[in-house]
């Protein structure tokens, strides 16, 4: 009865399936990868077929004998048939959580050994011998269209064949053109001959601005436009500014402006008198600001004449600016309507009108003008008056603590935003439309 215990006992240690097999689960191996699973394609190789196992030079480093189960690539080969494994197939089974268990089973003992680790199958590719020195190449495209024309106009509906025969009506023959590539390119070629070089277009865009003559070479913002650039020096001389002087108060000099109502104006008007300058830098400032109010008023009344002026009407309307001057203005920013003695405004003479004005404006702010108030003067959107700033060479941006304090701005405007000429002048580059 003992030994029927026993016996008992270590049939169940051993777990005797029902025909009498042992069931045990077996070491490690301690040295190689020990056996593979392989997934065969359509065709599977007989079982005598040799397969090799090859480990990739990525991990030539690793120690002898340890190489890893990813690394390695499964080759078989018969007369006929090569068998490969793929890396990428082999990858995407073992990714799925695909696992299998390795079993050897030994008949003479009746047992049947369970190896440890899961393993992965690799999937394998098969090329057979006597394909492989023939080329295969993919059709062309002329190939490919004619062939799926012929399948339309065999099986397709009509608006099919009908669409199959505009495209090979409206398809360009390209060997036809062969002929005659020669004879288009002798004519792009001297065509451009007459195209301007970057640097001929540089300067040719630089005489079309819309700004007064300019000196790209200054160094000095003053220097940039040239005051006589702007006013003329005949224009210049016509301009008297002793009766500011004479004038008792702040109101009185405000009368001879012949623009009264403009505060950006009036407040450097009142400043220059304030400051403590010399008498020939107060005479210069007086003269641009009469300059700008001249060009204000000239504006306004242009405006208000938008089908045209006649010489003597702006003479009437603007008795404070001298003829000299008014003359020039007329000759600079207007244009004569056809048939007619008139002249109006157009949008080109305008800006022009403009960028003049705060070429001059840019003067007396020490080249920093608060285009908020100017562009609450002109009743116009900041947005536009910081462009025709950036047309002239401007920069929208804050002053930063030094030179807020070179020209003596309080700390509450440190956040106001500025139209900034620095010296030398860079024009804002043209914008290239996104495809």
């Amino acid at each position: 009865m003992s030994t029927a215990k026993s016996s008992s006992k270590k049939r169940k240690r051993e777990s005797i399936s029902s025909e009498g097999v042992v069931v045990k689960l077996a070491a490690a191996p301690t040295s190689g990868v020990g056996p593979l699973l392989v997934s065969y394609p359509a065709v599977q190789a007989p079982l005598s077929t040799p397969f090799k196992c090859y480990k990739k030079s990525k991990n030539e480093s690793q120690p002898p004998g340890t190489a890893d189960e990813r690394d390695l690539l499964v080759v078989g080969e018969t007369d006929d048939v090569e068998f490969v494994s793929n890396e990428a197939e082999s990858q995407n089974v073992a990714d799925s959580g695909c696992k299998y268990l390795i079993a050897v089973h030994n008949k003479r003992s009746s047992t049947l050994s369970i190896l440890p680790t899961p393993k992965s199958p690799y999937v394998l590719t098969r090329t057979v011998k006597a394909l492989k020195s023939l080329s295969v190449s993919a059709p062309s495209q002329h190939d490919y269209r004619q062939a799926r024309n012929l399948l339309g106009e065999t099986f397709g509906t009509k608006k099919a064949k009908a669409s199959i025969r505009a495209q090979e009506r409206n398809r360009v023959d390209v060997r036809a053109m062969e002929g005659v590539m020669n004879h288009l390119q002798e004519g792009i070629d001297k065509g451009a001959v007459n195209l301007l070089t970057t640097e001929e277009a540089k300067e040719e865009a630089d005489k079309n601005r819309l700004v007064p003559p300019f000196d790209l070479s200054a160094v000095d913002p003053d220097d940039s436009y040239p005051l006589h650039n702007i006013i003329p020096e005949v224009e210049w001389k016509a301009i008297h500014v002793s009766q500011f002087d004479q004038a008792t108060g702040v109101e009185d000099r405000k009368a001879l402006l012949p623009f009264k109502w403009s505060r950006w104006i009036n407040g450097h008007l009142e400043a220059i008198y304030a400051d403590n300058e010399s008498k020939k830098k107060r005479k210069r400032n007086i003269k641009i600001l009469f300059s700008i109010s001249a060009m204000l008023a000239f504006r306004q009344e242009l405006e208000r004449n938008r089908r045209g002026a006649s010489k003597d009407l702006l003479t009437e309307k603007l008795p404070g600016i001298p003829s000299v001057v008014l003359d020039g203005l007329v000759a600079r920013f207007t244009e004569s309507t056809r048939g007619s003695l008139n002249v109006l405004s157009t949008p080109t003479t305008q800006t022009k009108l403009l960028t003049y004005m705060f070429a001059l404006c840019l003067k007396l702010d020490h080249f920093a003008s608060d285009t908020s108030q100017i562009a609450h003067d002109l009743h116009m959107a900041i947005s536009e008056i910081n462009t025709l700033f950036k047309s002239l060479g401007c920069k929208i941006s804050v002053l930063n603590d030094q030179e807020r304090a070179q020209l003596g701005i309080a700390d509450k405007d440190a956040t106001v935003k500025r139209a900034i000429l620095r010296a030398p002048i860079a024009f804002p580059k043209p914008r290239l439309r996104r495809k």
